[in-house]
């Protein structure tokens, strides 16, 4: 009958029918809620642990490290190591080439995490080859993974309390950058933008309108960045090599950085002559025994760049 209220009993089917369906859709949220608290989330990427490199003169790296640079000189920590200079909680090690006749002297190039473990699944997830993680002497840990062109690369979280050597005379204490030949910039973006998360620091060209020589990606959760040395030949002898596979030390002025050096004997000479950058900032070039390039560049620009402003924050001592 019209404006008749349900029974008793056609309350509890109406309840029941309602608890039907609404219990599998709660479900359905539930399951959501669950996937998306443990899908992978990546772990903090904070910036430059160390750059690798081999020689063939122990003797001539430690004088350009120790005696000119003025970094305090560390025991390795690496198989096979056999120097280490520190830059802050930085630093640059060397090893024993392995053949002279090859026309690359980098190693690999390490960055810094909070959390390793749960970095290597993070990559792991995302379809990564990934090696195990292992142990070192100064109880940090680490794994190695290679970028899409082949580059070694490392992660590696810190061990607690840590001692870092003094050096009242250093020129720097920050690597703010190292740098690579890169080939396929769009294979590389797919690692370090989309899977690791770097982004845009700064990107330029040597001539006005043409394609880029240098892209510079900032770590995502820091101010260093891994710079991409573009448009290079396929096959390069160890001069260029050396120029484009670099590390760089941040000074906050380069005329004082200038000072320091002269202090233990260097005086500007050649290529290794203080000049403002396409990016606007005052730069100087030094070099290995093995032509390995090492860049001291100010923390910020005094000009304008070339080409494009920068997006990212400037690093600091």
């Amino acid at each position: 009958m019209e404006g008749a209220k349900p029974s008793g009993v056609g309350w509890t089917r109406i309840i029941g029918a309602m608890k039907k369906l609404i219990l599998p859709l709660l479900l359905v949220i539930l399951e959501i809620c669950s996937y998306s608290q443990t899908s992978p989330s990546r772990p903090r990427i904070l910036g430059i642990d160390h750059v690798s490199f081999y020689t063939t003169a122990p003797d001539g790296v430690r004088k350009l490290y120790s005696d000119l640079l003025g970094l305090a000189a560390a025991t390795p920590v690496e198989p096979g190591g056999i120097a280490r200079y520190m830059i802050g909680r930085q630093w640059v090690g060397y090893s024993a080439v392995p053949d002279a006749k090859a026309t690359d002297r980098m190693d690999h190039v390490a960055f810094t995490t909070d959390n390793i473990v749960a970095l290597r699944r993070y990559l792991v997830e995302k379809g990564m080859k990934v090696g195990q993680i292992e142990g070192r002497p100064d109880h940090s840990l680490s794994f190695m993974v290679k970028d899409p062109e082949g580059h070694p690369i490392e992660f590696v979280e810190r061990g607690k309390g840590e001692a870092t050597p003094a050096a009242a005379s250093a020129v720097s204490r920050h690597m703010i950058h190292t740098g690579f030949v890169v080939y396929h910039k769009d294979a590389e973006d797919r690692f370090y933008r989309d899977i690791l998360g770097f982004r845009l620091y700064w990107h330029g060209a040597d001539k006005p309108g043409t394609p880029d020589d240098w892209v510079a990606m900032q770590v995502p959760d820091g101010t260093d960045w891994l710079e991409y040395m573009l448009n290079q030949p396929e096959h390069m002898d160890l001069q260029l090599t050396g120029v484009m596979n670099h590390i760089s030390l941040g000074v906050a002025d380069m005329k004082a950085a200038q000072a320091i050096m002269q202090s233990h004997g260097w005086k500007p000479h050649g290529d290794e002559q203080a000049e403002v950058g396409k990016d606007g900032k005052w730069q100087l070039d030094v070099y290995d025994p093995d032509l390995s390039r090492v860049e001291l560049m100010e923390f910020k620009p005094v000009q304008k760049p070339c080409c494009n402003d920068f997006t990212g924050p400037h690093p600091i001592e």
